[in-house]
């Protein structure tokens, strides 16, 4: 019987984050199936403070202006077309939608109406809600009752959740 691995990313999926995915399945065939969220619920100090850190300051001073939902909505289709594209080149059975709303209660009525065994949660570092636990994968693992890993986008490194 084909395992369901559920998948909520900020971004396209990449190679390494296959990498990943592949080590999560095993030996076992599995469907993955991908949600994208449309809007990004990064809170605006959130972003000033992760561009500061990255030394980007003009996109810190440029993250206190206005979102353009539309921009988002694009670049969430875009990821989503891409990442499938790429796990379909790779072998993966895969399907996937984008999000509206709160990407958590997504992931959690996905795997409602799916037999998942295990969820990935694939973001970038957020220094603020991985310091505090409130990023997406630890929400995640107090409403669903299935294994949630956190790993973050493009890299083998692992979030506390």
């Amino acid at each position: 019987m084909t395992q369901t691995i559920l998948v909520l990313a900020e971004e396209a999926l990449t190679h390494p984050d296959l990498l990943n995915l592949q080590t999560l399945q095993g030996d076992e065939p599995a469907e993955v199936v991908i949600l994208i969220p449309e809007e990004r619920n990064e809170s605006v100090l959130g972003q000033f403070f992760r561009h500061l850190g990255l030394l980007e300051v003009g996109e810190a001073f440029r993250s206190f202006s206005a979102d353009d939902r539309r921009q988002d909505e694009v670049e969430a289709r875009t990821a989503l077309e891409q990442s499938l594209q790429l796990l379909s080149r790779e072998g993966f059975s895969a399907s996937g939608h984008t999000t509206t709303g709160d990407p958590v209660d997504a992931l959690v009525e996905e795997a409602g109406t799916r037999a998942a065994v295990q969820a990935m949660v694939i973001t970038r570092p957020h220094a603020l809600a991985d310091t505090f636990h409130t990023d997406w994968a630890n929400q995640a693992q107090d409403k669903l009752g299935i294994a949630v890993l956190h790993v973050y986008a493009g890299t083998g490194f692992i979030g506390d959740s």
